[in-house]
């Protein structure tokens, strides 16, 4: 099961993040967006952001684009944080990177799922 899948979740709501854009770029080697998609009804991608030999070491991130996501809710301005980056980097091609966003609107926590 390798690759890159995310989650995103609204804490202060208790629901998934839907309709949450967001991107996946490579940072090195290279550089380049690999992905730009939303996050579907559960808060979670159709499928890996990324998978097979695709997957590389070295620096990817992850762009959670909250300000736009808080705008199509009807709530432009609302909460502190227009976009949420989180940087991380990939050793084992061969394993699964699952990162997870528990979002609200002045405050954020991620971590290495499983």
């Amino acid at each position: 099961m390798s690759g890159i899948t995310v989650h995103a979740l609204d804490t202060a709501r208790g629901v998934p993040a839907a309709g949450l854009p967001l991107t996946l770029s490579r940072l090195s080697p290279g550089g380049e967006r690999l992905a730009t998609v939303s996050t579907n009804s559960d808060g979670r991608v159709d499928g890996k952001l990324l998978e097979g030999a695709s997957v590389v070491p070295g620096l990817y991130e992850v762009v959670f684009d909250v300000g736009a996501w808080r705008a199509a809710m009807g709530e432009p301005g609302a909460g502190f944080y227009d976009t949420v980056p989180i940087r991380f980097r990939i050793d084992d091609a061969t394993a699964h990177y699952h990162i997870p966003l528990l979002i609200s609107p002045y405050g954020y926590s991620t971590y290495r799922g499983s």
